[in-house]
């Protein structure tokens, strides 16, 4: 398709102006799809220089290396120490004795190791079955505890990961001594132990200060998102507890059963949970969006008095829990609720409530999800109206001048200042806020329960499906509100919404003005 110059694109009217944005639409939809597998491409190909970059220099390392550098191939630090480095030294070679104790003792890595079976299809988690035997001193069967699987998972997964550092700190410390040689070899000095600390505090303080978080982030936050998806391809369940019954690995079984829409397969429920959520998210966000920012611009025009008063009254709904308020609202709309009962007297609402037999409002699965965005809309302005606020107060008063001036109006005043400035600040936020409510637990769980129940799937996957049952509830279902407990399952589920919000962002960071239009708001 031929691209327009601007002069071309001005001479032509509102709707031929429509038309060819719709078709560069439309076009840039093939060339989007490329860029994308041309990314993938370039990302494994990348991957794959890396990879022979590396092993080329540990070959050039160890051929060219003296004899210092080639021992410290296998004893940590060793170079560091002829090189005088003697702290860095004595860090890399602990580091090593550490692991080999580690990996060697009784109950160490390797014993972790072999007791996983990782990966195996039908193989447990574990070797030992605990089982009842009989005691001749009681009299009776007791308990022998055998093999753990939630912990042999557990503490297999630490020790990979600690396979994968020593890796890391052999390749990190063969590199230094290399420097080290070359260093020397051209005459200059080689940092000692009191640079490096005094380095630490200087132009290194920034990795000083960020190494507690990052540590943090690893433990706290990686750790468990790799767990969770090791879960994904076991039996996991209550059934299969891992300490009375140990589970065992399925391989991709379980993403079968989601992704099957076949008979038997959850296939039609988790694409029916799934639309609804996207649907959900997309409402509960914009809505909240321009509606909070509509009533910033209200709050802060010229002339309305009270304005202490209306930001005070609307932040009250953020101070008092959601737990209490989400429940109280619930109530307010059931059939014996205050709203509830007002409705119902409403001739053509008791009549819709008599003619489906519905008791309350929280029956009709369209009204129930009409109810839910409504309430939450009452729940977000307020949030997005403190953010307004102070971003309103700093879009410069002379543009709104300048726009009066050349004839413009209120509304495009707002499309052509006002909202392009929103976004760009926060564009960002509103990409958070629409993640967010991909896993909005409180508001549905609380209002809804996921309920009316979704007759036409009825149970899936051992958990109730309710018409607003969103993914995160549906997986809390499985997980903890049936008596299966299907662990697996949830954990096959929180990684595909990962998979989802991950594209979502991905697709939305890259077009929002806060990345694309950067240079027009400096």
């Amino acid at each position: 398709m031929k691209r327009l110059n601007d002069l071309e694109y001005l001479k032509l009217n509102k709707f031929e102006a429509f038309l060819y944005k719709l078709k560069l639409f439309f076009c840039a939809i093939p060339l989007w799809f490329k860029n994308v597998g041309l990314s993938i491409l370039n990302f494994f190909k990348n991957c794959f220089l890396t990879v022979k970059n590396e092993l080329v220099d540990i070959f050039t390392t160890f051929t060219k290396g003296n004899w210092a550098v080639k021992l410290s191939f296998l004893i940590f630090g060793f170079g560091n120490f002829y090189y005088g480095q003697i702290m860095r030294g004595l860090l890399f070679l602990l580091f090593e004795v550490v692991f080999v104790a580690y990996m060697l003792v009784p109950s160490g890595g390797l014993y972790w190791l072999a007791k996983g079976n990782w990966f195996k299809v039908g193989a447990t988690v574990g070797t030992a079955q605990g089982e009842f035997q009989y005691d001749p001193i009681f009299d009776t069967d007791v308990w022998v505890p055998g093999d753990d699987s939630v912990k042999v998972l557990l503490y297999g997964l630490l020790t990979i990961i600690f396979i994968a550092a020593f890796i890391c700190t052999w390749r990190m410390q063969v590199k230094q001594c290399r420097i080290c040689m070359d260093i020397t070899a051209q005459g200059r000095k080689i940092k000692s132990g009191k640079d490096d600390l005094r380095s630490l505090v200087d132009d290194q303080f920034h990795k000083t200060m960020l190494a507690l978080p990052v540590m943090g982030i690893l433990i706290f936050t990686v750790l468990p998102i790799i767990y969770m998806i090791l879960v994904a391809f076991t039996s996991y369940d209550a059934a299969h507890d891992g300490y009375s019954n140990l589970f065992s690995w399925v391989g991709l079984e379980h993403f079968n059963e989601l992704l099957d829409f076949g008979n038997g397969g959850l296939g039609l429920a988790f694409g029916e949970i799934l639309s609804w959520t996207l649907m959900w998210s997309f409402f509960a966000t914009f809505t909240n969006y321009f509606l909070g920012m509509f009533v910033a611009m209200l709050i802060n025009k010229k002339g309305i008095g009270l304005k202490k008063f209306w930001r005070t009254a609307l932040v009250m709904t953020i101070a008092i829990p959601q737990f209490v308020s989400l429940l109280y609202v619930s109530k307010l709309f059931d059939s014996s609720g205050i709203i509830g009962e007002l409705l119902g007297k409403i001739p053509a609402v008791n009549n819709f409530l008599r003619s489906n037999n519905y008791i309350s409002l929280w029956d009709s699965p369209t009204v129930a999800r009409i109810l839910v965005i409504v309430i939450n809309i009452w729940v977000g302005i307020p949030h997005m109206m403190l953010q307004a606020t102070g971003i309103l107060m700093n879009i410069p008063a002379d543009l709104y001048e300048s726009s009066r001036v050349d004839g413009a109006n209120a509304w495009q005043q707002y499309t052509k200042i006002t909202l392009p400035y929103m976004l760009f600040v926060t564009g960002p936020a509103l990409l958070t806020s629409f993640v967010g409510n991909l896993n909005n637990f409180n508001v549905i769980y609380l209002l809804t329960g996921g309920n009316p129940l979704n007759t036409e799937i009825g149970v899936a996957g051992g958990a109730s499906v309710g018409h607003t049952d969103l993914l995160i509830t549906w997986l809390y279902k499985m997980a903890l509100g049936s008596a299966e407990s299907k662990y697996y399952m949830a954990s096959v589920i929180g990684i595909l919404l990962f998979v989802v919000c991950a594209v979502l962002s991905l697709i939305v960071y890259n077009v929002i003005p806060s990345t694309k239009n950067e240079e027009d708001f400096q």
